[in-house]
């Protein structure tokens, strides 16, 4: 039965792959740079969200233990809205074309979520917010509906867009893997944008009307951004569309004289059973390495402003410690720089790395140990900045010089596993899925369960299991090394080699 299901899936999606909407030849680089361009303002926001959103719903008055709940949108939307939004733009027929209708709806819906979280704090405010009585309940409402609003919104760009650059590469490899170099750059722009805004402690002054009664600096500040990353989004979106046309898509009846329909979900959860072992050990060192990152991506900033500076960030605490932990929330922010950075250096030289230590298996293995190291090294940082203050005496100017660099250092070294988790999974599915004869797609709809699923997890539980030893964000962190040491020597030993002849394994990574 699955079998079945999967070759109607796969006569499906040939159909659907003979008509590319526009082209029969690959697209001018022209336009392909242009749709491209439209990742630097997604991700700008993606970066505003990982930097800053954190601090901020704390600011409001939600405790630190369930601020995390707030991202449970982000694997939720991952796991659902994206398939969907594919599923649907492959086969829209909007006389637009396929892709354009879906990218313009996902710039509407970012607009609208950029003004309710930016406006959260006035709107609670004059719906009856006090300011002087945490928790801001009203404010963090409307702060939560456009978090969520925002994910849905992203997720539905980023989709279509690559589909579009697909779509534009009509099939030819060296465009699509032109095409997909520079949206991985214009990601990488649209990172080092995001969070040198937010690491820029006077923005606000750009856009003074942005600070209010109810909206203090730091709360200003995240609203000058937002206005920033929609107008940058706002822009390139509309020039690309503009640009680059799309002709009407009309779907090819089946043998039978129906239109091809094949459920996505359907698909996903039988390809479970047609799994073969080294695919399984793939999802678990991939789950493990995401129950790693993830405690680091949600709270980075938090920790700089809460553990190495020493603020906090309670709407009841004094101005001095939330002018510590600001301060904080900046240099974390330059710190995802820093990382940027280092992480657009990387992924340019993956593959010349991979051949010089003996392929992506061991690559991976090792890059997860550096994760580990790094994440375990968060506890010295921390001692040597709580250590700073009780000597003198509270220390009002934050940590030393020393204490500061270091955790900078983190945060750029990070950048050298965090490309290898970006790359080298999804290129060792795409080579076992290969082997084993299962469909691309099914193999990779099946990985992406295997990253938001430990993002849930991590999400609802953990700032309770921070809680529960103590508070602060060090336990996560320390149970992310751990995890990140168990994924490295799983992906050492257990994991499967790739044959260093196999097709996939040469086109993806070039490891030959």
């Amino acid at each position: 039965m699955v079998t079945h299901q999967m070759e109607k899936a796969s006569n499906g999606t040939a159909a659907l792959e003979t008509q590319t909407g526009e082209l029969d030849q690959p697209a001018a680089l022209r336009k392909i740079i242009s749709v491209a361009s439209i990742a630097a303002g997604v991700q700008f926001g993606w970066a505003l969200q990982l930097s800053l959103l954190t601090p901020y719903v704390q600011l409001l008055g939600i405790p630190h233990k369930w601020a995390s709940l707030i991202w449970l949108c982000g694997p939720i939307s991952g796991m659902l809205v994206q398939p969907i939004v594919g599923y649907h733009s492959d086969r829209c027929t909007s006389r637009f074309g396929r892709r354009r209708p879906f990218i313009v709806a996902g710039a509407g819906l970012v607009t609208v979520a950029v003004f309710l979280i930016g406006y959260a704090a006035d709107i609670g405010h004059s719906m009856g917010d006090q300011l002087n009585k945490p928790p801001r309940t009203r404010a963090i409402a409307i702060f939560a509906l456009g978090f969520w609003i925002l994910d849905v919104a992203n997720n539905t760009l980023q989709g279509p867009c690559r589909a579009f650059l697909a779509d534009l590469s009509a099939g030819n490899a060296k465009k699509t893997r032109t095409a997909n170099a520079f949206f991985s750059f214009f990601m990488a722009v649209g990172n080092v944008l995001g969070y040198a805004a937010g690491s820029y402690r006077n923005l606000y002054k750009v856009v003074p009307f942005t600070m209010t009664e109810s909206c203090d600096l730091y709360c200003a500040n995240l609203k000058t951004c937002f206005f920033l990353s929609i107008t940058i989004l706002l822009v390139v979106t509309f020039v690309s569309l503009c640009y680059v046309k799309e002709k009407p898509w009309t779907p090819e009846p089946t043998a039978d004289g129906k239109a091809s329909n094949t459920p996505f979900f359907g698909e996903i959860f039988g390809a479970f059973k047609e799994l073969k072992r080294p695919m399984w050990m793939l999802l678990i060192v991939t789950a493990l390495n995401w129950i790693a990152w993830f405690p680091f991506l949600l709270f980075d900033t938090d920790w700089m402003g809460r553990e190495v500076y020493g603020g906090d960030s309670d709407a009841s605490a004094s101005k001095s410690a939330k002018k510590l932990y600001n301060d904080g929330v900046r240099a974390g922010a330059l710190g995802l720089m820093l990382n940027a950075i280092v992480l657009g250096f990387m992924s340019l030289g993956v593959e010349w790395v991979g051949r010089k230590m003996g392929g992506a298996k061991r690559l991976w293995g090792v890059v997860n140990f550096i994760l580990a190291i790094c994440l375990a090294m968060t506890v010295v940082v921390t001692k040597q900045a709580e250590h700073h203050r009780r000597d003198h005496g509270g220390a009002k100017t934050g940590p030393p010089g020393n204490v500061t660099a270091g955790a900078l250092t983190l945060f750029a070294v990070l950048g050298i596993p965090q490309a290898i988790t970006f790359s080298i999974p999804f290129a060792l599915a795409s080579i076992f899925s290969t082997n084993s004869g299962a469909g691309q797609g099914l193999s990779l709809g099946v990985l992406n369960l295997a990253i938001v699923v430990p993002q849930m997890v991590i999400s609802v539980g953990g700032g309770p299991f921070d809680e529960l030893f103590g508070g602060g964000n060090i336990p996560a962190f320390v149970l992310g090394a751990i995890a990140a040491a168990v994924s490295g020597i799983l992906a050492l030993t257990v994991l499967p080699s790739p044959p260093p002849d196999a097709p996939a394994f040469k086109a993806t990574m070039g490891f030959h």
